[in-house]
């Protein structure tokens, strides 16, 4: 039974589709026997989109975070640029309130004129230092390949929500096609 989960389709990221039942018993060879083993590869199949459903969900919610950060991180360093590039007479410094501490913050005033670098976290506590032209070229294309995935993961999830649809409806179905088909044979062995 199991073979008529593969139908041989599946989207760009390798997600396989699901097969839609209009008769359950084309499916079925022998009911009395390959009934439970048939349900139970629909039911782990319905699990198998789902867990996959959560997993794509938190990839979308990690997304939904790392593009406004990055997005953010462009503004200041756009900052940064627009007070170096003032004039000569124009004071060259930033007044900025930082975070310490989850609740603490203070504030600091940089002399931009000698900004040549900034330090971007690269995650899993690693900081460096890059010169700002880099940093800025870094974060650019950290933002796009993020957005590129944003729009992946979307699609992934609308594959996802028609396949678990499909597969919940051929799971009923097939239940309900064994209810009638045992209700039948009790009223032939009256």
């Amino acid at each position: 039974m199991s073979d008529f989960l593969k139908t041989g389709k599946s989207n760009p990221r390798g997600i396989p589709q699901a097969p839609f039942i209009e008769k359950p018993e084309k499916v079925m060879k022998n009911p009395e026997e390959d009934f439970d083993q048939t349900l139970s590869a629909f039911q782990n199949r319905l699990q198998q989109y789902k867990f996959m459903e959560v997993s794509k969900r938190q990839q979308l919610e990690d997304l939904k975070i790392k593009i406004p950060d990055i997005e953010k991180n462009l503004n200041i360093i756009g900052h940064i640029n627009d007070v170096k590039r003032k004039d000569e007479d124009d004071e060259k410094t930033i007044e900025t309130n930082f975070e310490l501490n989850d609740t603490l913050y203070t504030r600091a005033v940089v002399d931009a004129s000698n900004l040549n670098s900034v330090y971007l976290w690269l995650g899993a506590d690693v900081m460096l230092e890059y010169p700002i032209e880099e940093a800025v070229q870094l974060l650019e294309d950290r933002l796009k390949t993020n957005r590129e995935q944003l729009q992946l993961v979307k699609e992934d999830l609308e594959f996802l929500k028609e396949n678990i649809t499909t597969m919940e409806v051929n799971t009923a179905r097939l239940y309900n096609w064994d209810v009638e088909r045992r209700r039948k044979s009790k009223k032939a062995e009256k």
